[in-house]
């Protein structure tokens, strides 16, 4: 039972100017992308560890959608010891990792420098191991805003390798554009206006002994990261990701009135396999919890993009109710049993 409470931490006074500064870097992904298609892409590879893969769903949902080459997803451990055979001098590895030192992340990058790929960094400084290793870097510089800023130029990789492949139009690359220029405010604006809301999610969920958290396309990496690496790794709450369109193949069968279930819903073309789960979960249960991102405001944001917007802004979302979970349970980020505590 939930007994201690700690205050809420505010929302970063630098949210606004890091994610601002990510933005600012467009120009130089641009670069790197047309370079990369001019010499010929046989492939890309997003690659990671934790938070940091699950950032890059959205970026493989939109080049997985649209790119005319093929895209992978993996964990950076599983890059290195499977080295897939389609890896070489036309690849390009996007590597991501917050520290840049994360020894996974690392050898991944040592793996694909030494195949001939091109890799590119995403991560906070540019004087890290990882950009030291890099063809080009792409930072944010923040411990305390790192999720949006992080989404944003995995977003603007994808984006960019869209249109060095002639595989965005005009009109869309125009609104996604202007959508991402008013990200700084809308983001901002997104975290005040659900402040309300994650409290209440807190408060719901603080004692569950188990919460199954439900999304689809490129909404599923921030299921998996809330389930993982926010509720258990900082929480030591049980917790699972589920697919939502895989959800009726089994993983319904759990549901009971009391179970809770926390469903992300985005407004991309897989929105119909979360309503779907929306209306079982409505029937079944009543412990279910929304977070959707058509009742988000995002001013500045035109409409025709806010499907590839939502997953940045449930991202944020999410990202700030961990914190008030932090707050409710008086459980803060410090608390961890083996992460940075011992060797592993």
């Amino acid at each position: 039972m939930t007994t201690t409470a700690t205050p809420l931490q505010p929302i970063p006074r630098d949210f606004r100017d890091t994610v601002a500064f990510a933005l600012g870097q467009y120009g130089a992904v641009r670069d790197f992308a047309a370079g990369a298609v001019a010499a010929g892409v046989s492939g890309v590879f997003l690659v990671g560890c934790g938070g940091a893969l699950a950032d890059a769903c959205p970026a493989h949902f939109l080049l997985e959608a649209g790119a005319p080459f093929p895209v992978r997803c993996l964990t950076s451990a599983e890059f290195t010891h499977r080295r897939p055979a389609t890896l070489g001098k036309g690849s390009v590895v996007l590597v991501s990792s917050h520290t840049g030192t994360t020894k996974e992340s690392l050898a991944a990058a040592r793996l694909a420098r030494a195949a001939g790929a091109r890799v590119a960094a995403v991560t906070r400084a540019g004087d890290s191991p990882l950009a030291g290793m890099s063809d080009a870097v792409w930072t944010y510089r923040s411990d305390e805003t790192v999720v949006a800023p992080r989404q944003v130029l995995l977003g603007q990789f994808a984006h960019a390798f869209l249109e060095a492949a002639g595989a965005e139009g005009d009109a869309d690359r125009a609104a996604v554009r202007a959508a991402y220029e008013a990200l700084p405010d809308a983001l901002y604006a997104t975290l005040e206006e659900t402040e309300e809301l994650n409290h209440a999610l807190a408060t719901a969920l603080a004692d569950e002994p188990v919460t199954y958290v439900l999304a689809s396309g490129p909404q599923y990496g921030e299921a998996y990261a809330f389930a993982m690496c926010h509720l258990l790794e900082k929480q030591w709450k049980h917790a699972a990701a589920f697919h939502a369109g895989e959800f009726f193949h089994g993983a319904f069968e759990i549901v009971t009135a009391e179970q809770a279930v926390l469903l992300f819903l985005g407004e991309d073309a897989t929105r119909p396999l979360a309503e779907r789960a929306r209306a079982f979960l409505d029937r079944h249960t009543k412990k279910a919890h929304y977070i959707d991102t058509a009742e988000l405001r995002l001013p500045g944001v035109p409409a025709a993009a806010r499907g590839a917007i939502g997953p940045l802004a449930l991202a944020t979302v999410t990202t700030r109710f961990s914190q008030h979970l932090e707050a409710v349970r008086g459980h803060g980020p410090d608390k961890r049993r083996y992460m940075f505590r011992i060797d592993y």
